[in-house]
């Protein structure tokens, strides 16, 4: 009686569990298995093998197998596992995906396979049992090209089925009509978060746990090793970059110690090589510098921070990785884009001009979504509809620089490449089989289609499973494996709506509150570079374009922090170059109506600066800056310092206080530092001089006309004195 009990709650623990693995959905999570399981407790079901993966012939022996485990806590008696299938193929994608996303019997294969049956008499707790089936298509009675749902489940007698496991089975018979071979172009991101807040400081240290063992850039880099040449990789300059920092070692900031040192990154070393031994011959496109988050960006009136993002991720690709690395095409955060973001990304010139981009379906929606899609279920990560003719990938989209060519990845496709954790490489590589079997026979189609595939952006990759699709993918004869650059126009496009980006989409935008306090310091870095004679780059444009990173979207408290650091930093280097002695208590003094009053500036940056000096009376009616030939000063670096001389006047009129306003500007105009005042002492000594001066000329001109008056008096008197001694003789 205790025993029945026991089984009758293990088994409602089991039919309570899920009943189907997980279908494919966006999170990057991924199972490091090669097998599904059915459910999550209790009884497991698990598929690990279709060999072959598609069927060509009637008498072609196809085995599946697989396991089932026990996992609830007592024996379990008198099971079985048996097969279902279905005579009838699925029709289109949105079958597919009704098919795998239902948990209900109701689209359960209705066929039992006579020939596919395992008993077992009993399954201890714990222990492990495994199954296979061996059929042809001749016995599940499969007629024409497409997929077809099977279903392993395992039941136990006078019990309810206890587990089952959908997947799907491909036929493609020689006597098929020839299908169009369709292009696929797969693109993989290498494209992660900054860690670096200025050049010189991290501000986490968990990128080198990442680049190692089975971090996500270490199955990246295991992916690009076996990757098909065709493949187009986009690669975020500003993670080679952070890299390469680590190889010549490096500082992290640390709460506990400000900053600590790290040595040289071994792993940083061997990943950056490892990297750019795969990718110097396939297709590799950079994004722009720290995929910056383009649409916030233009939102936020910062169009300039998106064309210098695409200059220096042109730069840095091109030092880091190889020469030459596109940057033509741009793949904006989460594929989606408005008119004014293209607009911005289409003006540009050179290396900062965008003539494609790649979007996500729900951004450039077929034009009639309703007379071409089919309804599927509302369960849980299923989409709402699925197109029943898949549209070819490439269409156009008019700018204010004339049209741009528009890619837009297949939404299904691309969720295989980064399945939920409970589904198997097996089970995707069956569903990536079919659906693409199930696009080449659509209706209608007469020439190839460019179909493109584009896992989310920071995913993580299972290494297996993706070298495993990469490798199915070349040897279908559906398909043709194609680099992402050679997908050109079709000469009958399907109609699209034209770019919708709603609400939702722009609420998860950088908000203007967060991009503010960035925009501030970018441009008192730009100053800093402005007065720099050394024009080559300015030091602070790749630390600012790390905080407009779209990965800070969902990590905005984290991202304003390194703002702040950074902020910090650019006020540090602004503050080497200031006004000397300008202290606001001291006073200068002005001997007399004009003179000279030094304004110095002293630079400790390394580099030389040139700067301009703007000298302004606070009251001109009592002391006037008169022009002077020139104000600018060049001042070499590492302390020294230049010195101006100022010509003032002071206003005859009386003595007193007057301040002048000092201001440092680049050549261009543009204000450096907060202004400084100095307090001037004007005396009026000069008019006094002028008082006494005149009155010793009066005495002194007195004098000379008393002596003259004197001289011409004695002359009178010898003179008369001559005359009457000469009448007399």
């Amino acid at each position: 009686m205790i025993r029945k009990a026991t089984l009758l709650a293990v088994l409602s623990t089991a039919l309570l569990a899920p009943m189907v693995a997980t279908t494919p959905g966006t999170a990057a999570a991924t199972t490091r298995t090669s097998t599904a399981v059915s459910a999550r407790q209790g009884l497991s079901l698990t598929v690990s093998a279709v060999t072959p993966e598609w069927a060509k012939g009637r008498a072609d022996v196809i085995k599946i197998s697989g396991t089932i485990r026990n996992d609830t806590g007592a024996a379990l008696s008198q099971l079985s596992v048996r097969l279902r299938y279905s005579s009838q193929r699925l029709p289109d994608r949105a079958a597919i995906e009704t098919y795998l996303a239902d948990q209900t019997d109701a689209t359960l294969p209705g066929q039992v396979s006579s020939q596919s049956s395992v008993s077992v008499a009993t399954l201890a707790a714990g222990a492990s049992m495994p199954w296979e089936f061996t059929l042809t298509p001749a016995q599940l009675l499969l007629s024409s090209f497409g997929a077809y749902p099977i279903a392993v489940e395992v039941m136990q007698q006078s019990w309810p089925r206890l587990a089952v496991q959908r997947t799907l089975l491909t036929y493609a018979p020689p006597t098929q009509p020839k299908l169009p071979r369709n292009r696929l172009a797969v693109v993989l991101p290498v494209i992660d978060q900054p860690h670096r807040a200025d050049d010189g400081t991290f501000a986490d240290d968990k990128l080198g746990a990442a680049l190692t063992g089975k971090g996500r850039l270490a199955d990246l880099a295991r992916i690009a090793r076996t990757a098909p040449p065709t493949v187009t990789w986009f690669v975020d300059p500003a993670l080679l970059d952070d890299v390469s920092a680590m190889v010549k070692g490096y500082r992290v900031a640390t709460a506990k110690s400000g900053e600590e040192t790290r040595p040289a990154s071994a792993e940083a070393a061997q990943w950056l090589a490892d990297m750019r031994s795969a990718l110097a011959a396939p297709p590799v496109v950079a994004t722009p510098y720290a995929d910056p988050d383009v649409t916030g960006l233009v939102h936020q009136g910062l169009d300039a921070l998106t064309g210098r993002a695409l200059e220096l991720g042109a730069q840095k690709a091109s030092e880091l990785l190889r020469p030459g690395v596109q940057t033509s095409v741009n793949w904006p955060p989460n594929g989606l884009i408005d008119a004014d973001a293209l607009d911005a990304l289409a003006v540009g010139k050179g290396s900062a001009q965008v003539r494609k981009v790649l979007l996500n379906a729900t951004n450039l929606p077929l034009q009639s979504a309703t007379s071409t899609t089919t309804s599927t279920p509302a369960t849980a990560g299923t989409p709402a509809a699925v197109p029943a003719v898949t549209p070819d990938a490439a269409t156009t989209l008019d700018t204010v620089n004339g049209p741009v060519t528009a890619l837009v990845a297949d939404a299904g496709l691309s969720r295989t490449f980064e399945p939920g954790g409970s589904t198997s490489t097996v089970l995707s590589r069956q569903r990536f089989i079919a659906e693409t079997a199930t696009i080449a026979a659509e209706p209608g189609q007469t020439r190839p289609r460019s179909l493109v595939v584009a896992p989310s952006r920071r995913w993580d990759p299972n290494p297996t499973l993706v070298s495993s699709l990469l490798k199915t993918a070349g040897s279908l004869p559906w398909l043709t494996l194609t680099p992402l650059d050679s997908i050109k126009l079709a000469k009958t496009r399907t109609p699209r709506a034209g770019l919708t980006y709603t609400d939702a989409d722009r609420k998860e935008e950088l908000s203007g509150k967060y991009l503010d306090p960035i925009k501030t310091a970018w441009e008192k870095a730009q100053l800093t570079s402005l007065i720099t004679t050394d024009k080559r780059v300015s030091s602070f444009d790749a630390a600012v374009l790390r905080l407009a990173s779209s990965a800070w979207r969902n990590q905005t408290r984290a991202g304003r922090a390194v703002t702040r650091t950074v902020d910090g930093k650019v006020q540090a280097i602004m503050n080497k170059v200031s006004i000397t002695g300008a202290d606001p208590d001291r006073l200068l003094t002005l001997a007399g109506s004009n003179g000279v009053v030094p304004v110095s500036v002293k630079n400790t940056m390394s580099d030389e600066v040139t700067v301009d000096v703007e000298v302004t009376s606070n009251n001109p009616r009592l002391l006037r800056v008169e022009r002077l030939p020139s104000n600018r000063l060049v001042i070499g670096g590492d302390g020294q310092s230049g010195t101006l001389q100022v010509p003032l006047t002071a206003s005859p009129s009386g003595s007193g206080d007057a301040t002048v306003t000092v201001q440092l500007r680049t050549s261009d105009g543009q204000a450096y530092g907060k202004p400084v005042k100095l307090t001037i002492r004007t005396t009026g000594y000069t008019g006094i001089a002028l008082v006494i001066v005149g009155a010793a000329l009066t005495v002194m001109l007195a004098a000379v006309v008393t002596r003259v008056l004197r001289r011409r008096s004695q002359r009178r008197l010898a003179r008369a004195a001559r005359t009457r001694e000469s009448e007399t003789v």
